[in-house]
């Protein structure tokens, strides 16, 4: 079988060497990198992987094929109605650095779907099953947003209060699941707990942006934060965000500054 993987990055790189060692064909689709056109990326494809930057979307997905099974690894995605039938969707998610992927390090994701456990199959890769697509993908949007929190407090992994604010903000996602028609445990899973203590901390890009932020620095160049994508989706009314959501509540209203 042949995959179209829709972006030539680091994550979209490294599932693509899992597919390849596994016997798949993969054929990337990125302007960025190649002069392979959509088109021919997608020509004999049986299924595409989406790992594009979540703010280029909206140009992609209405030039997919509606007959052909989608997996996305894309974080950043808070609304599913931009996907035409979310029920033939599925999602890739967790912790895990691209290079680490390549160099065959374990690594842990959730998947929604037990074909995805078989697509990417690997020794040092392991899975956890969850039915909850929404709340897996508002996972791998909102471990962003709280990763340029913690590096706006400077706080340091491994510490005491890095433990509590990961322990706060683990309740406080629950609460945001909860209210936006998503299930709470799916927080406990990999692409919860597990990504957002990845992501608070060196060396997540989120992350870096939080302290360098507070530190009065300019956004860092030639790189995409995907947080900071996130937080200006949230203020457009993407989200619901209750009232227990304290930590997201402050970012958003420090994140106007960065608008």
């Amino acid at each position: 079988m042949k995959i179209a993987v829709l972006g030539a990055g680091a994550f979209g790189t490294a599932l693509g060497q899992v597919l390849t060692e596994n016997g798949t064909k993969v054929q990337y689709y990125d302007p960025a990198f190649s002069d392979v056109t959509l088109i021919e990326a997608l020509s004999g494809a049986g299924m595409v992987l989406l790992a594009v930057p979540s703010a280029t979307l909206s140009t992609v997905l209405p030039e997919l094929p509606k007959d052909v099974p989608l997996i996305v690894a894309t974080k950043g995605i808070l609304d599913d109605r931009i996907f035409d039938d979310f029920s033939d969707v599925m999602i890739l998610s967790g912790p895990g650095y691209a290079e680490d992927i390549k160099s065959h390090k374990p690594a842990v994701f959730t998947v929604s779907d037990t074909r995805l456990r078989e697509i990417f199959a690997a020794d040092y890769l392991k899975f956890d099953l969850s039915q909850d697509k929404k709340g897996i993908l508002l996972c791998g949007a909102l471990k962003n947003v709280y990763a340029i929190m913690a590096g706006l407090l400077d706080l340091e992994p491994g510490t005491t209060q890095h433990e509590e604010f990961l322990t706060d903000v683990a309740a406080e996602m629950k609460a945001v699941l909860e209210a936006n028609g998503a299930k709470a445990e799916t927080v406990d899973l990999s692409c919860g707990k597990g990504d957002l203590r990845l992501t608070c901390g060196v060396p997540s890009r989120n992350y870096e942006f939080g302290r360098a932020m507070r530190l009065g620095d300019s956004c860092l160049p030639g790189k995409t934060v995907e947080g900071v994508t996130v937080l200006g989706k949230i203020r457009e009314g993407d989200l619901i965000v209750p009232e227990s959501a304290k930590y997201l509540r402050d970012l958003l209203e420090k994140s106007e500054a960065w608008s």
